[in-house]
């Protein structure tokens, strides 16, 4: 019925079915593998896979009656002292096998090239203990190099390819300086061939470039021009070539050309060596998303669509990739990014760089003319870092941290990857990879370690110990009650018809076999709750004992979360503390060291008690120092430093009674936190220091005294806010001066300019006066 039930779930359901399984097996496995310390389990099974210090006893006699089998899981140290036979504890540990280690090359080798060992490993862990693996890495003089040319032809990028089209035997002369075989490779990109990207109109597709007398190509994604060759000559041959094209915004289609670089390996010719994509752009960059804006929803699928012409030719049907996924394939194939880009775009690739493992990122100037030497430089600094990495596809529970011995320099705890610097020619480095199963794995599962930029791996196999090798199972077994089971790993599996621990009875023939599991009228749970009645007889649960179980050593008091406070042993219910500790749940320590200070027990204000103050009424903090009525130091002495320096204050009359302390009076200087400053009788600020010598005297220092305080502040705020009045009106008067003398000046020249005006009745000769015609329609002349 389940199987059909299966069988009708979707494949989606089933996946998530299993995935849900595996979690929640994965979060069992790991409660019982993080609580801290061996716990006793019913078999053997369980037992060593609950916590690396557990171990199992397998002798038929360990078990004592009354004693259930859950006793025979325990650390090794605890079955030894109880009489288990070193031979007969399962106690199995983690271990490994090298199947492959070749010898790392030297300088004088040059045929192959061996830079990482060992090769193959076999390991098998226990899960919760770790197991250490060394990794070598020697860098190899003359590795093999593959060399793939990316470049933009977008019309910005013109001078640059008049430079790029002399470039090979330079190149290669410069790789050949540090690799005995090098090959090298070139493609070209623009953008994605769709508006808004570029111009689809006839005459600017057939020449998008901005003056109609230049050769100029139409507009295409990426196309792949040359595989990678070891020939210069092909090499100028086929860049000289190619042509400028054109798009319309800065920003161009490379990742969809480094994406389909590092997937069409066939194509492209890559080698199982170091390999290296040059992308040389003076332009930003499309990401995932930015297809949208062209009509193209669909994610890129990271899968070669190359036509026999070199031509990317789903384009318009596929997003840009993400930085992300362009991450992941170029670590996947194990391709190292240069990108050679020009200023202004400088710290915008290296931005990107940090997000894409073992790239890096160099100014190209404006021509390219310094391309040679930047990828020298870059192949330099790439080789010359050492990174050993696992794969992305580590199986669930198991757990990787590594440990890097570069010579001058170590690291270790590092999650993601061991990492060496400024690794020399022929220089050994070593790599300490602690691999640890957190539950038990379904089979065996691949571990593959590798280097960044090299084409080596370490292959490890990694199996769990999840299982007790015990031997045989010995069938009707005399230790089983003269053959009434089986015995297995020290326990007997009964034969039908008979039960207890040693198959010794049959239940049927039992009358009222409880009876004999609880006290006389008691009607309470059998074996007191902590056990189970077998035959007649409790079998107690761990940690219980007796022959009713009564006494339980998991039953005492705790302090702070644990078992008679750490500090002791639980035997039957009760705490047997150890030494130096008493109380019921041992969390009192007969220490004193918690409240002495200065060689004075809760400053003589108080008793200790389990090491720590209690108090005096009145008294408080940790040692009992400090009291609610009672003066401060400075408050204590302030009277006396008043009346014995200035003869004011409350003590002025008694001054030579009250006071013994040596007083001195100091100009007003510079003072700190152990200065009082308190306000005298007369409202003043009286500032002291109080010293005690070894004897006790105690001397104190006063600064000169200032004015009373009040005072000073009243005449400061009043002398301020007077003087921003002043200010003010000072101000405003001034401003009505100025604005009169102006406003006169202005008036004076109105009149000046009045009088002299020339277009008046007097002095215009052209001037005449209205004149007013009435004419009367009843009037005659006549």
């Amino acid at each position: 019925m389940y199987q059909h039930q299966s069988a009708m779930l979707p494949t989606g359901w089933t996946v998530r079915l299993w995935l849900l399984f595996i979690l929640l097996t994965m979060v069992h496995a790991e409660k019982m593998l993080d609580t801290g310390s061996c716990q006793p389990h019913p078999s053997c099974h369980e037992c060593i896979r609950s916590h690396p210090s557990c171990a199992w006893c397998k002798q038929m006699d360990f078990v004592q009656a009354g004693e259930s089998d859950m006793e025979r899981c325990a650390p090794r140290v605890e079955l030894e002292r109880r009489g288990c036979l070193p031979s007969e504890i399962m106690d199995p540990h983690s271990g490994q096998r090298v199947l492959e280690d070749r010898p790392l090359s030297n300088s004088t080798q040059r045929q192959s090239f061996t830079q990482l060992a060992p090769q193959r490993i076999a390991l098998q862990l226990r899960p919760g203990e770790e197991q250490r693996v060394t990794v070598r890495f020697r860098r190899a003089e003359g590795y093999p190099v593959d060399l793939y040319y990316l470049m933009d032809l977008s019309y910005s990028m013109k001078d640059d390819l008049e430079n790029i089209k002399r470039l090979g035997n330079h190149l290669l002369a410069a790789l050949r300086d540090v690799t005995t075989s090098v090959k090298i490779g070139f493609g070209s990109f623009v953008d994605k061939t769709v508006l808004p990207y570029v111009n689809t109109a006839p005459s600017k597709w057939q020449h998008p470039c901005p003056h109609l007398n230049e050769t100029c190509q139409s507009a295409f994604s990426y196309q792949h021009v040359l595989t990678l060759t070891d020939n210069a000559s092909e090499f100028e041959s086929r860049v000289s070539q190619q042509r400028i094209s054109g798009n319309m915004d800065p920003a161009e289609g490379g990742f969809d050309a480094i994406m389909q670089a590092v997937t069409c390996k066939e194509q492209i010719g890559w080698r199982n060596v170091t390999k290296l994509l040059v992308f040389t752009s003076d332009g930003t960059f499309h990401m995932a998303g930015d297809g949208k804006l062209g009509g193209v929803y669909m994610p890129n699928d990271g899968r070669c669509h190359l036509d026999a012409r070199g031509l990317y030719t789903k384009s318009h049907l596929y997003d840009y990739p993400s930085v992300a996924h362009l991450a992941e394939v170029l670590s996947e194939s194990n391709i190292q990014a240069i990108f050679a880009v020009t200023g202004p775009r400088l710290s915008m690739y290296e931005e990107l760089s940090r997000l894409i493992p073992k790239s890096v990122v160099g100014e190209l100037m404006e021509d390219s003319s310094n391309v040679v030497q930047l990828i020298a430089d870059a192949y330099s600094s790439l080789s010359s870092t050492v990174n050993l990495v696992h794969s992305s596809d580590l199986a669930p529970g198991i757990a990787i941290a590594y440990d890097s011995y570069c010579g001058d320099s170590e690291t270790s705890g590092r999650t993601q990857g061991g990492e060496c610097l400024g690794v020399r020619v022929n220089q050994q480095v070593e790599f300490s990879v602690r691999i640890k199963a957190t539950t038990c794995l379904p089979g065996p599962q691949k571990v593959v370690l590798r280097v960044l930029g090299v084409g080596e791996e370490v292959h490890i196999e990694v199996a769990t110990l999840c299982d007790c090798q015990c031997g045989d199972t010995q069938p009707y077994a005399p230790h089983c009650s003269g053959g009434r089971g089986n015995l297995t790993c020290g326990i007997c599996s009964c034969q039908e018809g008979h039960a207890g621990r040693l198959c010794e009875c049959k239940p049927e023939e039992l009358v009222d076999a409880e009876a004999a599991c609880r006290d006389a009228n008691d009607t309470g749970p059998v074996c007191s709750g902590k056990g189970q009645c077998v035959c007649g007889k409790c079998q107690c649960n761990a940690q219980a004992s007796g022959p009713l179980c009564k006494c339980d050593d998991a039953g005492c008091e705790r302090h702070n979360g644990q078992l008679c406070g750490g500090n002791g042993q639980c035997k039957c219910g009760n705490c047997e503390c150890h030494e130096n500790y008493t109380g019921s749940a041992c969390q009192c320590s007969l220490e004193t060291s918690g409240c002495t200070q200065e060689g004075v027990v809760c400053s003589g204000h108080g008793h200790c008690a389990c090491n720590r103050c209690h108090c005096d009424a009145g008294w408080f903090d940790s040692h009992c120092s400090r009291c609610a009525d009672c003066q401060t130091p400075c408050e204590e002495h302030r009277n006396c430093a008043e009346c014995r320096a200035f003869g004011t204050g409350l003590l002025w009359e008694t001054c030579s009674a009250s006071c013994n302390q040596t007083v001195n009076v100091v100009p007003a200087s510079a003072t700190d936190e152990r200065w009082c400053q308190t306000k005298a009788e007369d409202g003043s600020l009286l500032i002291y220091l109080i010293e005690r010598d070894k004897e006790g005297a105690i001397t104190l220092t006063v600064n000169g005294k200032e004015g009373n305080t009040t005072k000073k502040t009243f005449k400061l705020v009043l002398s301020s806010v007077l003087g921003l009045v002043l200010f003010g009106l000072f101000l405003i008067i001034v401003y009505r001066i100025v604005l009169e003398i102006y406003d006169r000046r202005e008036f004076k020249r109105f009149e000046k300019e009045r009088k002299h005006a020339k277009w008046n009745e007097v002095n215009n000769p052209l001037y005449r006066s209205a004149t007013t015609t009435v004419i009367n329609p009843k009037y005659n002349g006549d």
